[in-house]
């Protein structure tokens, strides 16, 4: 019976409580943040400080939240996450699916913001 019990491996003590930001060479930035969303709602919410992200479906809020701080230099009040599920989609008479993401959607304090568009 023991030899169905799946070994997992755990953090070290230390590496819990100094929050390592690094894993296999990444950045946690660059393991999570996968792209900002460039919607005309995405839009919109910028001008209310709010900005939207594709990030990773395993990512969490506190993830969230510690990759646009370290990436982007600013303080993060809140972290909202969206799972987008799949969808089938018809490509003539083949019907494939469109696959699933998850979002995050952050809002910055008053007085500061992300660049994300130069020249906008």
């Amino acid at each position: 019976m023991a030899a169905l019990i799946k070994k997992t491996k755990s953090k070290t003590a230390r590496e819990a409580s100094k929050g390592v930001d690094t894993l296999e060479g990444q950045s946690l930035a660059a393991r999570v943040l996968l792209s900002a969303r460039v919607t005309e709602k995405a839009y919109v919410l910028n001008g209310l400080n709010q900005y939207v992200f594709k990030v990773a479906k395993d990512a969490t809020k506190t993830q969230v939240k510690r990759a646009v701080e370290t990436a982007y230099g600013v303080s993060v009040d809140r972290v909202r996450t969206i799972s987008v599920a799949p969808r089938k989609r018809a490509f003539g008479r083949t019907v494939g699916t469109v696959s699933g993401m998850k979002k995050a959607i952050v809002t910055l304090p008053k007085g500061e913001e992300i660049t994300l568009f130069k020249g906008a």
